[in-house]
């Protein structure tokens, strides 16, 4: 008999694991509305070329690990690797940013790549877009964002890596010493080192197999013209004043083409892997050029939510119900799920057995459903009373039934 398994790269999350996963949504999600970032549902296969044109055909991305095929209409398609260009193209067919745009996006990611841990063939992020200006100010609101995030989401020890790449025309000149200082090198460098310094030789900076040979390279933030070095001032600022530590990483130039200027990550200290970063983002103010629209400014983030999950370690387990109700009697039934509706329209998270059972099976159903507090309807009910237990410490007593909703949030 053949036994299905999910796909190499994927993972199955089942609860309670999931619970966790619904936390970071609503973290995020509460953000996003704190932040004004409208929540926005994008496709997940686009055509091919919004990814290799926007992300950048010289980047590992596009050249190794996307999931592209022909659709039954021979056209190519591609599950997205990542979401700023589809949120850039979405923008773009509706008509352009006629002011500013703040939008977020969740959901799952694709990108073919070697298993490891902190790298899954599909993955989940959180992202953000703030479009429509070139203010450092956004470029600190969007960093804010992250950290806010990676603190209530309980990690804490975390090192904000900051850069700027300057803009494509301070980089005429950088991208002159920097190809000569590789080809001086060039035995020494990987193949696809090699390739990319006539075509993208700033890529090479973040390569980990050329790490040592690039140790003493020049780099773009030595090289930014006016207008870049201020924006980046202002940034550092803006950062100073909200009291958010960082460091300034030379080498970091994050691996898509379309960044320019502000470039960061967020590293936990204390999370070891292949792929150490949890998040990151930068300034993209040429993209919606690339992908056939107006000159339009913007800076985003993405948050990967898997790696964050693996660099919290072990998730401290939650009640998943406030409350589950226990019928005494078979003719209790009836007041056990009037009761369980009322306290559900509450917003209160309450459950109950599917049948009539008896009260010591309730109970371990109660256990395994991972409710706090067993709520039992029996002959306290016509006196208008419960019996309630909490299941941690087995501490009992009677509660009155219309005080339970407060009892239960208590």
């Amino acid at each position: 008999m053949t036994t299905f398994r999910a796909p190499k790269g994927t993972e199955d999350i089942l609860p309670p694991d999931s619970d966790w996963w619904r936390r970071a949504y609503r973290v995020f999600d509460d953000l996003c509305e704190q932040f004004g970032y409208g929540m926005t549902l994008l496709p997940l296969f686009e055509d091919t070329d919004v990814f290799a044109r926007g992300v950048g055909g010289d980047t590992e991305v596009v050249e190794k690990q996307m999931y592209t095929f022909t659709d039954k209409g021979g056209r190519s398609v591609t599950l997205r690797p990542e979401a700023t260009a589809s949120m850039v193209r979405a923008l773009i067919q509706s008509g352009g940013v006629q002011t500013r745009f703040k939008g977020a996006f969740w959901g799952p990611m694709f990108r073919y790549e070697r298993p490891q841990k902190g790298r899954n063939r599909q993955f989940y992020q959180g992202d953000i877009e703030y479009i429509g200006t070139s203010s450092p100010e956004a470029d600190v609101e969007v960093i804010e964002f992250g950290w806010r995030y990676l603190q209530r989401m309980g990690l804490t020890d975390v090192e904000l890596r900051l850069n700027s790449i300057g803009d494509a025309e301070d980089r005429a000149d950088y991208r002159r010493e920097i190809q000569a200082f590789l080809h001086e090198r060039f035995d020494a460098l990987s193949p696809d080192a090699q390739r990319r310094i006539d075509s993208n030789p700033m890529r090479v900076l973040d390569s980990k197999a050329d790490r040592d040979v690039v140790a003493d390279a020049p780099v773009p933030v030595d090289h930014l013209g006016e207008e870049a070095g201020e924006h980046f001032a202002d940034v550092r600022t803006g950062l100073d004043n909200l009291d958010i530590p960082y460091v300034i990483d030379a080498r970091l130039v994050r691996g898509l083409d379309y960044y320019n200027r502000t470039v960061w990550e967020y590293v936990p200290r204390t999370y070891d892997a292949a792929q150490s970063s949890v998040g990151g983002g930068g300034r993209y103010d040429g993209l919606f050029e690339i992908l056939g629209g107006k000159p339009t400014p913007g800076v985003g983030l993405a948050l990967g939510i898997d790696r964050i999950g693996l660099a919290l370690g072990a998730h401290e387990a939650t009640p998943a119900l406030d409350g589950f109700i226990i019928a005494a009697r078979d003719g209790d039934r009836s007041a056990a799920r009037k009761l369980t509706s009322e306290l559900r329209s509450a917003g209160l998270r309450v459950d109950m057995t599917d049948r009539p059972r008896p009260v010591k099976a309730q109970f371990k159903e109660a256990d395994r459903s991972g409710a706090a507090a067993a709520i039992v309807v029996g002959e306290e009910w016509d006196a208008g009373m419960v019996s309630v237990k909490q299941l941690e410490t087995g501490e009992q007593q009677e509660v009155a039934v219309e005080e339970i909703e407060a009892w239960l949030r208590s």
